[in-house]
């Protein structure tokens, strides 16, 4: 009967994925914090919630799991888990409910006082304290919320302010997990009533006739009602791919910020409007005219920087009284179309930004092709073992408990464990982070899984087109292996805290030193990093650990982390000797050239012309460039750090990508322009 339960199966499969996190990188002691990160993954992904980080705290009278600080929007997340790793799941309490907000409640008051400053400052529970307090000024929202893998029965929750804060409470348990994992959607869907919760219905417009599949309404929308509802319901508003488009871009823009402060009656005529579907439209009738009362699965396709912008601008104190916005509505039938048509409105509506076809990344080609090679590609067997495995790429959450619950006999499920175990599964997020660790973007990879996906996605598509196929697919595994190896490796030195930035900071200092030469092939044959790689990564990252951990004029250090500026500081800073000792794990530098040389013969034609001007200057010359533009302040900060990592890459033969390589010739034009010549070879 149990195994047959979805909710029990569920649970169970939970279960089993925060142990696989847990032993994956040692940390069997620490469940909860594994659940917490599990949990994490599984409501950013759905757009509940924005990449908030893992941080457990525990006094008297407060307790904490975790938090996420959206400054644009002035919001502030905090979490705790109540993790009871049961299956069949267990019940939670009222009374643990209650007790939880409440310490909860305490860890806030706690942060915006300045009790934490007692705690040592190299701990990330004080980095997420001073966080929060460094904020506080600027919140206007502080959600607090449980997450639980047991069930509960509660209905009501705590939704009292704090001063000017408003605080709202929110309370995921099994039960809600289990629909968010299988509505079909990356998200509960929102229903909003109009009429009951924001004072009156919309008048609107239909648009004539009866269209197979939709139908069509224009209406306006009051700038303080399209507010109110994106404070209430967040991200999760936006269509998933348009808002990983908004976080590799910028949430608030600046023109739609000014006419709102300085022009808000003007809004309507200077402001495209949005688009928004709906698979139910309630109508009403309304002053001689039809209005929309309800709308069921709303979702924003087009638009999201105008809607977040109206909560951001001024911190959403903002008087939109005056301000209107053009919406138009499509509501589309559930069934086999719904999906394929809300994805093309998405697609076509957004013209305001250029939105490429990665960008739309569900069922992108090369996620599918990738899906393919993982699950017909063997891997070698590892050493002391004959038995060959797969690694399975989760192109879609859920995907690898399905495919193991399809099986028909619980011994064919015993087989599909041991082909793909658990520890040889990876997402979406996890190429990202793999790829973009191995492109030395640490920065990038530190602000978070979604938003370091949806920048590798753009990068992607900026670039000439790889071909996906074999090699390909075990140069990704390769770099898997890598980065899970040296997260272990990490976790042995007990830094006690910032793992994640440590180990992506590491591999990007690994990657930048060796110029990319590592012999990814040997590690996927191995299926394994020698000891003296692993000895090379444990003395890199303590130099690593030694940089972030002290920022310039006492920062944030996990903000300190997401900056160009920390990279910087590390390539300027660190120690490359321990690299000197794996000079027999590299592949061949002709070889390399030479497969370097290939790829630059298939590239655009302006990207070619780009790359003759740049190798033309010799890497001195790149370096001297960039001193010229300080001493005479010719050349922004951004610029001369460009110009020196340009002429890094021309000496170590790494990859230009092609919008620095735009970037910088424009430096040299701009140089030049000014009477400096960067010669040929020298100067």
């Amino acid at each position: 009967m149990t195994a047959q339960n979805p909710l029990n199966r569920f649970a169970e499969d939970l279960r089993e994925d925060v142990l696989a996190f847990a032993e994956a990188r040692e940390d069997e002691l620490m469940l909860a914090d594994s659940f917490t990160q599990v949990a994490f993954d599984m409501l950013s992904e759905a757009g509940e919630f924005d990449d908030p980080l893992t941080c457990y705290h525990r006094a008297r009278g407060m307790e904490v799991s975790g938090y996420g600080v959206d400054e644009d929007e002035g919001r502030l997340d905090i979490f705790l888990t109540v993790h009871t790793n049961a299956s069949p799941p267990t019940t939670v309490t009222r009374q643990q409910v209650d007790v939880a907000f409440r310490r909860l409640r305490g860890f806030l008051d706690w942060c915006l006082g300045s009790r934490f400053l007692d705690l040592e400052e190299s701990s990330p529970v004080f980095d997420m304290a001073s966080h929060i307090h460094s904020v506080r000024r600027e919140l206007t929202q502080v959600r607090q919320c449980v997450i639980t893998d047991g069930r509960t029965t509660v209905e009501t929750l705590p939704q009292d302010g704090l001063g000017d804060l408003a605080v709202t409470s929110s309370l995921w348990d099994i039960v809600r997990l289990h629909r968010l994992s299988t509505s079909g959607r990356e998200r509960e869907a929102i229903t909003v009533d109009f009429g009951q919760r924001y004072g009156s219905p919309l008048p609107c417009l239909e648009a004539d006739g009866t269209q197979e599949g939709y139908r069509a309404f224009l209406l306006l929308v009051p700038g303080e009602v399209l507010r109110s509802i994106y404070s209430d319901f967040g991200a999760r508003l936006l269509e998933t791919n348009v808002r990983s488009f908004l976080q590799a871009r910028g949430k608030v823009n600046r023109g739609i910020r000014d006419t709102i402060t300085r022009e808000p009656e003007r809004f309507l005529a200077y402001n495209n409007g949005i688009t928004l579907t709906a698979e139910s439209v309630e109508l009403c009738d309304f002053k001689g005219g039809r209005a929309i009362q309800r709308l069921e699965r709303m979702q924003i396709v087009n638009g999201g920087q105008t809607t977040a912008s109206l909560l951001a601008t001024d911190r959403g104190r903002a008087d939109l009284k005056q301000v209107h916005v053009a919406a138009k509505l499509i509501e589309i039938e559930a069934g086999d179309i719904h999906d394929e048509l809300v994805r093309n409105v998405s697609r076509y509506s957004n013209s305001q930004n250029r939105v490429s076809e990665a960008d739309f990344s569900s069922n992108d080609p090369f996620h599918v092709r990738i899906e393919e090679l993982s699950r017909t590609t063997w891997a070698p067997a590892s050493a002391g073992t004959q038995r060959q495995t797969k690694w399975f790429y989760e192109r879609a959450r859920g995907q690898y408990q399905d495919a193991k619950a399809s099986e028909p006999t619980p011994a064919r499920r015993r087989m599909f464990s041991a082909e793909h175990p658990t520890s040889q599964r990876f997402t979406k997020t996890d190429l990202a982070k793999f790829e973009n660790t191995w492109d030395q973007l640490p920065h990038i990879v530190s602000r978070g899984a979604q938003k370091n996906f949806a920048d590798y996605m753009i990068r992607r598509s900026d670039r000439h087109p790889v071909e996906v196929d074999r090699t390909y697919f075990e140069r990704v595994v390769a770099k898997a292996i890598l980065f899970r190896t040296a997260e272990r490796v990490v976790q042995r030195q007990n830094f006690g805290g910032y793992r994640a930035n440590i180990v992506t900071y590491t591999l990007a200092l690994l990657s930048n030193e060796v110029s990319q030469r590592l012999d990814l092939g040997r590690i996927w044959r191995e299926q394994a990093l020698t000891e003296t790689l692993q000895l090379t990564i444990a003395e890199l990252a303590h130099e690593v650990h030694r940089i972030i951990t002290n920022p310039p004029s006492a920062r944030n250090i996990t903000e300190w982390c997401k900056s160009e500026q920390c990279w910087n500081s590390v390539l300027a800073s660190a120690s490359r000797e321990p690299v000197n000792r794996i000079r027999n794990e590299l592949q061949d530098a002709e070889s390399t050239k030479s497969e370097q040389s290939r790829l630059v013969s298939e590239l655009p034609g302006e990207y070619v012309d780009n790359l003759t001007r740049l190798v033309a200057i010799s890497p001195m010359a790149w370096r001297l460039l960039a001193e010229w533009g300080a001493e005479t302040a010719a050349l922004e900060p951004k610029q001369r750090q460009l110009a020196i990592r340009i002429g890094r890459a021309i000496d170590r033969g790494r990859d230009i990508k092609p919008s620095d390589a735009a970037e910088a010739v424009g430096i040299l034009d701009h140089a030049r322009s000014l009477g400096y010549e960067a010669e040929a070879g020298s100067v």
